[in-house]
């Protein structure tokens, strides 16, 4: 029998008992006092930019060993903690410096969604594990936790770095290296959202709660706002007729499939080759394609690309992506009704083919509808 990806349980508390949760919260309570002990015995050695990762190590640590809820409280007393014990004035909850400010925000934010990752991938590292006659290989399984952690790293390193640059006494930054700061502590963040997204939206598609509100929507419409998700310095070329039949589907979810489905064939193209996203009608459907021109993907393994963190052989070596863009984007279009699938590139590559229903009128009859009446 095929494995189906939608059929693994969905994430929720149930996935930790309570002594788990109480032996989470006992945790963070002597490792919070044990770290505050030693960071306040170091204070004039170690500067605060070095204290934030301890605390988030406790948090991240406490997510793992109890789960979501005695993370986040854990996350809350470290930021009292730094606050109190590390920030001027000591001793106090007050806050003379508007870095202080930004800084604790920060990794109050940074400490909640690690925390939301960190839980969710066990959730899914316990969940492959249990399943482990389903699961090809130990080198999938350690490409699946390198692309994990990679993710985790590279957008909290980011945050740090750039949180510290601007608590540094010693530079002046101009207003200008401020904002360039800022924006990279806020792409992290965007970075970190994204993946959490995915992961919950896997989690909804699993459990069979995801909503979908299908209506006529343009196609044009809706490949134009996916590529705002995309590098604006790659190339992505359009052929989507603007008179094209109608789509039945939920735009906002067809959206996201869209981009998912594109940022992923952008990160197996050939550097300088573009990317195409062509549509047309076939019959009472609407078949949209992907088109690259990248290593492509053998037929064998047409199935398995579809899969929750599956990543191609042929995967980037930078390790960006954890195998959810293609697992969601296929339970997205089998939510609204549609389908997905792959087809050899002529010439070498992949093409994702995403088949809709169509809608029972064209656009352009519709608007000389409107002008006649």
């Amino acid at each position: 029998m095929a494995w189906n990806p939608m059929s693994l349980p969905p994430l929720g508390r149930a996935a930790l008992t309570p002594r788990r949760r109480w032996g989470g919260a006992l945790f963070a309570a002597v490792a919070l006092v044990v770290v505050t002990i030693v960071a306040t015995g170091l204070r004039h050695r170690i500067s605060f930019a070095a204290d934030v990762p301890l605390y988030l190590l406790v948090v991240v640590a406490t997510s793992v060993i109890g789960g979501f809820v005695p993370a986040i409280a854990s996350a809350v007393v470290a930021s009292l903690l730094l606050n109190y014990y590390f920030t001027e004035p000591t001793h106090s909850l007050a806050i003379s410096s508007a870095s202080d400010i930004t800084a604790l925000v920060t990794f109050l934010v940074i400490a909640v969604l690690v925390s939301q990752v960190v839980h969710v991938a066990a959730h899914r590292f316990a969940v492959v594990e249990a399943a482990r006659p389903l699961v090809e290989s130990g080198a999938q399984r350690a490409t699946l936790l390198n692309a994990l952690s990679h993710d985790l790293r590279t957008p909290i390193a980011a945050a740090k770095t750039a949180v510290a640059g601007l608590r540094s006494a010693d530079v002046q930054w101009s207003e200008a290296d401020r904002d360039e700061l800022l924006g990279t502590a806020e792409t992290a963040l965007d970075r970190l959202t994204g993946l959490v997204t995915n992961l919950l939206d896997l989690s909804r598609l699993q459990a069979g709660a995801m909503p979908v509100a299908p209506t006529a929507v343009g196609l044009d419409d809706v490949v134009a706002r996916a590529l705002d998700y995309v590098d604006p310095d790659v190339t992505v070329e359009v052929d989507v007729p603007p008179d094209l039949v109608e789509v039945v589907a939920d735009a906002g979810l067809l959206e996201r499939t869209i981009a998912n489905v594109v940022q992923n064939a952008l990160r197996y193209a050939p550097p300088g080759t573009p990317v195409l996203v062509a549509a047309a009608a076939v019959r009472d459907r609407v078949e949209l394609r992907v088109v690259d021109h990248g290593p492509g993907i053998a037929a064998s393994a047409a199935d398995d690309v579809f899969r929750p963190f599956q990543r191609s052989t042929d995967a980037p070596a930078d390790g960006a992506g954890v195998g959810l863009g293609l697992a969601i984007a296929r339970g997205f279009a089998e939510a609204m009704g549609g389908d997905i699938r792959l087809e050899r590139t002529p010439g070498g590559g992949t093409t994702v083919v995403i088949g809709l229903r169509a809608a029972t009128e064209r656009r352009s009859d519709k608007l000389l509808d409107s002008r006649g009446s």
